[in-house]
């Protein structure tokens, strides 16, 4: 299999997902023969031409609206959010029409669209460029929210989005996007939406994660198991369906988790996560959950930025606080 960075393994995904379904089409500010701001959409207009890769003017709402559209006439659209923190103009298409479009038409109309969007921190970029708003999202009902954490599990998963039925934001992290390298094969492989990962065991601890939050989480477990602390690392990859039974089960087994990311803590992810673990598990912890996340604030520009975003040291620090109970 051959070695893909994450933007390669989208790509993929987007070439190989329109070679097999003419209805998918994409667009968005610069997608054409740009190739996208990250370069996602590289080479993709040369392959199936400006009527299926679409560079539109930059206006997110009229993006959304005209994907919303779309679907709902039986394509299957693919937009790009430059960044995630521009897709607040399109917020009232998504959560008045794409996530409602079922159910006000009692299941006959369905919107099967992709919303994908570069979000969170780590590359010190300008403001509205860093967020990572992905409670907005999985707390509108009827719309998916998917965060996959490196470039095999983007490509399945994004080959999942655009064949679902619902809308479906994407989330893709900056940080992530050249990071590293993994093996991606070539044929065809997908993931359902809304089943988590077990991406390490472990006994003693359970850390929970996703998206770029995963590298340091994995980093953490190392470090904790030369002090002989075995800690159990989930990959979440769904924020909406949120899939607790893993999560569950490993909490009865360990006694004790840890819930990172690095959206603000404040009725972020981390505290629903923990709600539903305490309301399963409560009799089987052996010490209060811990959350690593960013702060109440907006992410800081430029070398604060190291400072907001939770790192190894912040986890090791989580992970140990629930060892002295």
């Amino acid at each position: 299999m051959a070695k893909m960075t994450m933007v390669q393994a989208l790509n993929l995904a987007l070439r190989q997902e329109m070679a097999k379904d003419d209805g998918v089409v994409l667009l968005g500010e610069d997608v054409g023969p740009d190739g996208g701001v990250f370069r996602v959409s590289d080479g993709l207009i040369d392959e199936y031409g400006e009527e299926r890769v679409i560079d539109t003017p930059l206006a997110e709402s009229a993006i959304v609206g005209m994907a919303i559209g779309m679907a709902v006439y039986g394509l299957k659209p693919v937009c790009e959010m430059q960044f995630s923190g521009f897709a607040y103009q399109a917020f009232h298409q998504l959560e008045n029409h794409a996530a409602r479009l079922r159910w006000r038409s009692q299941g006959r109309l369905t919107v099967p669209m992709v919303m994908r969007a570069p979000y969170g921190g780590g590359v010190r970029a300008l403001e509205h460029h860093s967020e990572s708003r992905e409670a907005y999202w999985a707390h509108t009902p009827g719309l998916k929210m998917v965060i996959p954490s490196g470039p095999r599990n983007a490509r399945a998963l994004l080959l999942s989005a655009i064949r679902d039925p619902d809308p479906v934001i994407f989330y893709e992290s900056k940080a992530l996007y050249r990071a590293f390298r993994e093996e991606v094969p070539e044929e065809e492989e997908t993931m359902p939406i809304g089943t988590s990962q077990m991406v390490r065991e472990g006994n003693d601890l359970t850390l929970i994660a996703y998206g770029a939050m995963l590298q340091p989480t994995l980093e953490a477990a190392a470090e904790l198991a030369k002090d002989g602390i075995q800690a159990a690392v989930i990959d979440l990859l769904t924020i909406a369906p949120l899939d607790d039974s893993l999560m569950i089960e490993s909490i009865r087994q360990t006694g004790r988790a840890v819930v990172v990311h690095e959206a603000p803590r404040s009725f972020g992810p981390g505290a629903e996560i923990i709600t539903r673990l305490m309301e399963s598990a409560f009799y089987y912890l052996e010490a209060p959950i811990q959350r690593v996340t960013g702060y109440d604030l907006i992410i800081p520009y430029f070398s604060r930025e190291k400072l907001y975003m939770p790192d190894v040291k912040r986890i090791l620090e989580a992970a140990r606080a629930t060892q002295i109970q």
